[in-house]
């Protein structure tokens, strides 16, 4: 008999109560644009969020205080007077969250399991969005199903996806059968792109395992009209193997023994690790895409408040 999922153990698969009681802590943080010198979206290298956008209202006499930014040249130059143009602030921005629930997402070596430092990141940014006034909706996927959960701003949205996200996250087993399956990230960017049509925030929580030159494509495409946020989760054992002997490591496929004692083996293994890391957040930065890392290792509204700063 397979175990209840509120009795699975903490770390291992997100539990839904942890999930609603995150929205007491997603606050310290921000997505808006302007951010406080000490977060991440103020760097030279990422972009500043655009946060909602401007609808055009009216062309009207140019009055004490307008922006100068905003005269209507052209107009001035017919009717020699002075014109401004209006615009009022979008009332709703929409977030789409990609969140990651596949098998490279279930390996974990201190506290959280991949896919559970996942979970709780979506949770916070869902719960943080609609404290924004703002509308979220999710794709949540795994190896095999992507579950699409449409943008609305209310909390019964956040409660589907927080249900998708748990529905995936307790099906994760190494003894199951399901298969690893790199090709997800990018159908599940490819629906993403699908749905973000312009000036929404989409913000990818995942490890990028599969992604490739595709993957560049697509975000590429999808950050012409958008936001782009990258929530990298990583884990500690991912970056640097240990001095521990011999040690077996597996997943769905089978089993290997690994000497960890062997420095040439950790050398390369820390190099390998380092380039592929290296390589996706040169392509995101050059693309004025803000990459925050998510370590398992720690609490994820901490890492939120330091990456991203207070307002």
């Amino acid at each position: 008999m397979s175990e209840k999922p509120e009795t699975k153990q903490p770390g291992v698969y997100a539990a839904l109560d942890d999930l609603v009681r995150l929205q007491f802590r997603a606050r310290g943080f921000s997505f808006l644009p302007r951010q406080p010198i000490q977060s991440l979206l103020a760097g030279r290298h990422a972009s500043r969020l655009r946060g909602r956008g401007l609808n055009f209202e009216e062309i009207r006499r140019y009055q004490m205080g307008d922006d100068i930014r905003q005269i209507d040249w052209k107009v001035t130059a017919r009717t020699r007077k002075t014109h401004s143009r209006v615009y009022t602030e979008e009332r709703e921005r929409t977030t789409l969250l990609v969140v990651d629930q596949r098998l490279t997402m279930f390996f974990g070596s201190v506290k959280n399991m991949k896919s559970v430092t996942a979970a709780e990141a979506a949770a916070l940014a869902a719960w943080r969005v609609i404290s924004q006034k703002d509308r979220v909706g999710a794709l949540v996927f795994n190896d095999t199903h992507i579950e699409e959960v449409r943008p609305q701003r209310s909390r019964a949205t956040v409660m589907r996806i927080l249900n998708a996200v748990l529905e995936q996250n307790h099906a994760l087993s190494i003894t199951g059968e399901q298969r690893p399956n790199g090709g997800m990230f990018n159908e599940a960017l490819r629906r993403c792109e699908r749905l973000a049509k312009h000036d929404a925030l989409v913000c990818i929580i995942s490890d990028a395992a599969g992604s490739d030159e595709e993957t560049q494509r697509i975000l590429t495409r999808i950050a012409q009209h958008n936001d782009v946020l990258f929530a990298f989760v990583h884990d500690p054992l991912e970056v640097d193997l240990p001095d521990a002997g011999a040690l077996i490591f597996g997943d769905s496929s089978g089993q290997i023994e690994v000497n960890t004692s062997s420095r040439v083996l950790r050398d390369r293994y820390r190099k390998a690790f380092a380039e592929h890391r290296a390589q996706g957040r040169k392509f995101l930065l050059n693309r004025e895409t803000p990459v925050i890392p998510l370590s398992t290792t720690e609490g994820v509204a901490e890492q939120l408040r330091h990456q991203l700063g207070s307002r």
